[in-house]
């Protein structure tokens, strides 16, 4: 299996629907036009691709030189303990650079991934620290 990471490559409304639906991520998937709001406001889009089909994405706002929110990691079910979350994870935070922190809030089930992945818990959220 050839996965294809890329920051340009962009899933239809309805890809990103399927694949949140697929990872069980609780968003507005009911919600096709909210759902598009969310990646048109979204700054920071890295997607991860088994050719034609997106089997995982992450989704954030940033400012690029003081804090990143990562607000979406979904992994497509059959595509889960690969390594890709924590690719995309990775990737989100080349492309911020050194004087951004990457945070974000978990959902409950994915609470004990964060910290095996380089966050640090804090009291309401997780975050890798700014390195300036």
């Amino acid at each position: 299996m050839d996965i294809e990471y890329s920051f340009n490559k962009r899933p239809t409304t309805d890809q990103a629907i399927e694949l949140y639906y697929n990872a069980g991520l609780p968003r507005p998937t009911y919600d096709k036009e909210r759902m598009g709001q969310m990646f048109e406001n979204s700054n920071l889009i890295v997607t991860a691709w088994d050719n034609d089909l997106l089997v995982d994405i992450s989704r954030s706002i940033t400012d690029w030189v003081w804090a990143c929110y990562l607000s979406d990691l979904a992994v497509r079910g059959d595509y889960k303990k690969m390594g890709i979350g924590r690719k995309l994870i990775s990737l989100t935070k080349e492309k911020v650079g050194n004087q951004s922190m990457l945070l974000l809030l978990s959902v409950p089930t994915a609470m004990e991934y964060y910290p095996r992945v380089g966050f640090k818990k804090q009291e309401s959220s997780f975050i890798i620290e700014r390195e300036q």
